[in-house]
């Protein structure tokens, strides 16, 4: 499942609904099991989320991959790391901060 990141701020993000469940629970949304179908950050809402993200990423370590291992060459070549994966939304949750809009997403 896709879900689509909006705002006024900036451009469309879109990512794996399995890549955006822990981005959004690291910036402060709970979840019961699964995604919500709808939600939003608004603009009082958005300096704490960018915190967690941002703490989240300080605390990050990247995983030491044996390149002369063929498998192991193969995980580090597919390896997102966390950082990656959070930079299009983190980008587009501080323009919206800065211009005080919501940001939304949907799935």
């Amino acid at each position: 499942m896709l879900v689509t990141f909006r705002s006024k701020a900036a451009g469309e993000v879109i990512m794996l609904a399995e890549h955006a469940k822990p981005l959004l629970e690291l910036a402060g949304k709970s979840f019961d099991g699964q995604l919500d179908p709808r939600g939003v950050f608004t603009p009082e809402q958005l300096p704490a989320a960018i915190t967690g993200i941002e703490r989240a990423l300080g605390l990050e370590k990247r995983p030491q991959f044996d390149e002369d291992d063929p498998e192991q060459a193969a995980l580090a070549a597919r390896y997102v790391s966390l950082k990656q994966r959070a930079f299009p939304l983190l980008d587009m949750l501080r323009a919206a901060r800065d211009k005080g809009v919501n940001v939304t997403w949907e799935s």
